[in-house]
């Protein structure tokens, strides 16, 4: 499956192919029969990208490169280890001398290192970085839940006044991830199966309270998922309407035209446009500030029924 959407995104005209494990679920020699056969079968690059959650990140890549991989993802010491990348010195290290030596000068990594560790150290003792994340949770495996994914589950569960249930929502989320087709756990959809989860957990019925994106989810709002959905899923949730199997963003009306009318009297560049397309309500405000400063003027004070500006 990966292999086949591989070829369709290099048809299509991408420069790179980028295989994004982002629970640490990939294990050395799955990685290395699946890399191995991306590269007999692309011609551009093939990255590997995993996270270290499941202590099997820095094997993972290791077997990634035997196999041909063109680029994997690291982070400096510091900031290496549990939900983030494997660290870089060490692999840096494991390859010198090697067919696969990167080149890199370890004697700067290493002051790279040594910047960033008292920074590492003040975010442990200020609480911004969580203890409990940077370590190895094995169950990763089994619960197949990425870390900015878990601490939303506690936020949730927390709110709910039930995080005793955080075993159960582990359980429940990849049971949710196969009925739902196996969308990949990163955001949107990572939320989207998490809240379910928690949903069915705390309501004691499967799907008995349901999200809206996660009923649009199922008519293909979202796009096509890695593997059909059940009828009966589908059914149990959407019931009798109708799904969506074109490209979602067809079913839009055109927008830009809109945009470019909503901020025709503030626009200074191409760019403008695209912010307010992206961000309506924010660009508006942005583009009233930007212009009393540039003016001098207070804006609250205009009358613009009347297109009236006292001075």
């Amino acid at each position: 499956m990966f292999v086949k959407l591989g070829k369709e995104l290099e048809e299509m005209g991408a420069d790179s192919f980028c295989l994004k494990d982002m629970a640490g679920l990939l294990t050395p020699y799955r990685t290395y029969d699946l890399v191995k056969s991306l590269k007999k079968e692309l011609s551009i690059p093939v990255e590997i990208h995993t996270h270290a959650t499941s202590g099997l990140g820095s094997m993972t890549y290791m077997k990634a490169i035997e196999a041909g991989a063109d680029i994997i993802d690291t982070a400096c010491t510091p900031f290496s280890g549990g939900t983030s990348q494997p660290p870089t010195e060490p692999i840096v290290a494991a390859l010198r001398g090697t067919e696969y030596d990167t080149g890199m000068n370890e004697d700067l990594l290493n002051e790279v290192a040594e910047y960033f560790r008292p920074i590492r150290e003040k975010y442990i003792a200020n609480g911004r970085m969580n203890t409990k994340v940077l370590g190895v949770d094995i169950n990763t495996l089994k619960y197949q839940v990425p870390g900015g994914m878990l601490s939303n589950l506690i936020s949730q569960l927390q709110v709910a006044g039930a995080v005793d249930k955080l075993e159960d929502v582990l359980n429940e989320v990849p049971r949710v991830r196969e009925d739902f087709g196996y969308p990949p756990l990163v955001t949107p959809s990572s939320q989207i199966i998490g809240t379910q989860a928690v949903a069915n957990v705390i309501t004691g019925e499967r799907y008995k309270m349901v999200s809206s994106e996660a009923r649009n989810l199922v008519k293909g709002m979202y796009g096509r998922t890695t593997v059909p959905i059940k009828d009966d899923i589908v059914k149990k949730i959407i019931g009798s309407e109708e799904r969506v199997t074109c490209r979602p963003a067809d079913l839009l009306e055109p927008e830009l035209e809109k945009a470019k009318k909503e901020c025709a009297v503030f626009i200074k560049q191409d760019e403008d446009v695209l912010t307010q397309a992206f961000f309506p309500k924010t660009a508006q405000d942005f583009f009233r500030k930007r212009l009393e400063k540039e003016y001098a003027l207070d804006l609250d004070l205009l009358d613009e029924e009347n297109s009236v500006y006292p001075v």
